[in-house]
């Protein structure tokens, strides 16, 4: 896997006067079954989040109010994604590390994940990870 696999998602949205609706349905608007999603919000001026990479899990994040940034990693490569539209996301394959950080106040994220939480599945020290994706090559 690789930072090319990292894609941009479009919701479709149907549009009423009274309030845009974007949905997505698992494995046609998400490129996997959906198994969890949690968001995250109240997020402090300068946080930072993210900072490891999934084994197996995939994740497809959207930005639903405010702003963020999301750095994604291959060990090779980097490239930096701004998230700002709550219909537009970015799917997250699996031995991708990414750092989320630049948040605008108020910002909340919704995050579509593959797989139940398993602390097991997570990377979490850079080093390792690099070691992990040069074994997977």
């Amino acid at each position: 896997m690789g930072i090319e696999k990292c894609q941009s998602i479009e919701l479709p949205v149907a549009a009423d006067p009274q309030g845009n609706l974007a949905f997505a349905e698992a494995e046609a608007h998400i490129p996997f079954p959906i198994a969890r999603t949690f968001h995250v919000y109240e997020i402090p001026l300068g946080a930072a989040r993210g900072g490891h990479a999934h084994l197996t899990l995939e994740q497809a994040i959207f930005c639903l109010a405010g702003g963020l940034e999301i750095v994604v990693d291959d060990g090779e490569r980097r490239r930096a994604h701004v998230l700002e539209d709550p219909r537009a996301g970015l799917y997250l394959p699996p031995l991708v590390w990414h750092d989320i950080a630049g948040f605008s106040p108020g910002t909340v994220y919704l995050v579509f994940a593959s797989a139940a939480f398993d602390e097991g599945d997570y990377i979490r020290d850079y080093d390792e990870f690099l070691r992990t994706v040069r074994a997977a090559a």
